[in-house]
């Protein structure tokens, strides 16, 4: 694989803002140390990260970020916005909806696991959370601490995967919505992962043609390690249907081979890099 040596780009990746595991501060070192030219905080839902960071006389590009949670067709889908103006109230009362959605869902996944005999998984999930948003993620660790599953993967497939018990549907804004507050804040709203929803071809051009009639003007044709085969192919979406193309590697943690910070591959040449637009 090659690497992006002379430009290397990571415009997706995550901290203790939401699920990462590195504090902002630790999120920068570790960029630091991998070369990255220019980077993009993500966190789901959350602008906090940058309330966390000394921007100034930073070694590298930082491109004020968010992943924000949408709904298409019942379908939850994922879009990033890069490039926004953390002070834009749209942006900031959009980030504040989420937050709120996500309390929501994670006292009713509390509430579910109760039902299971799991007690204070709420609590538990705040903490693991430090201060962040609270995810799935969280309660499958507490699952595993208390040793109720051996693995995060077993907690899912158990209680918190796609129709358990613990399966709890957040009431996410629609994509229409959602690409606003990104345009609103002045940012360039992107199709996250869009490999990762597990639609037909069909589906995933009916997708991404809702998405740029909402506004959206980019997807991300490199979401971690994937075949060339994958990116050829993304990169082939992002020219036909006119669309920029953005890469990440969609970091939460060390040990995550295929999600490594800063260890994205190389755009292909007939894309419109997004980051050209800037």
């Amino acid at each position: 694989m090659i690497w992006q040596f002379i430009m290397n780009v990571d415009l997706h990746c995550h901290t203790t803002a939401s699920d990462g595991s590195l504090s902002p501060a630790e999120l920068l070192q570790l960029a630091e140390q991998r070369n990255i030219s220019m980077l993009s905080i993500t966190d789901h839902d959350t602008l906090d990260a940058y309330s966390q960071i000394d921007q100034l006389d930073l070694p590298l590009r930082l491109i004020p970020g968010i992943e924000l949670s949408s709904k298409w067709r019942k379908i939850g889908v994922h879009i990033v916005g890069l490039n926004i103006d953390l002070q834009d109230p749209t942006i900031i009362a959009g980030a504040a909806l989420q937050t709120k959605t996500r309390r929501d869902r994670a006292e009713k996944i509390a509430e579910k696991l109760a039902g299971m005999g799991f007690k204070n998984t709420l609590d538990a999930a705040r903490a693991r959370a430090l201060g962040g948003q609270i995810g799935r993620p969280h309660f499958a660790e507490h699952l595993v601490a208390i040793g109720a599953v051996k693995s995060s993967q077993q907690a899912f497939k158990k209680y918190l995967g796609a129709g358990k018990i613990a399966d709890i549907k957040a009431c996410w804004e629609d994509i229409e919505t959602v690409t606003g507050w990104i345009k609103a804040a002045g940012g360039t709203a992107v199709l996250a992962h869009p490999s990762k929803y597990g639609l037909t071809r069909a589906k995933l051009t009916a997708l991404i043609g809702d998405f740029k009639d909402a506004g959206g003007e980019a997807m991300e044709v490199i979401s971690g390690q994937q075949t060339p085969a994958l990116t050829v192919d993304l990169a082939s979406l992002s020219v036909k249907h006119q669309l920029l193309a953005s890469c990440g590697s969609d970091f939460h943690r060390h040990h995550t081979p295929w999600a490594a910070l800063g260890r994205v591959a190389e755009l292909p040449d007939n894309c419109i890099k997004i980051w050209s637009r800037w």
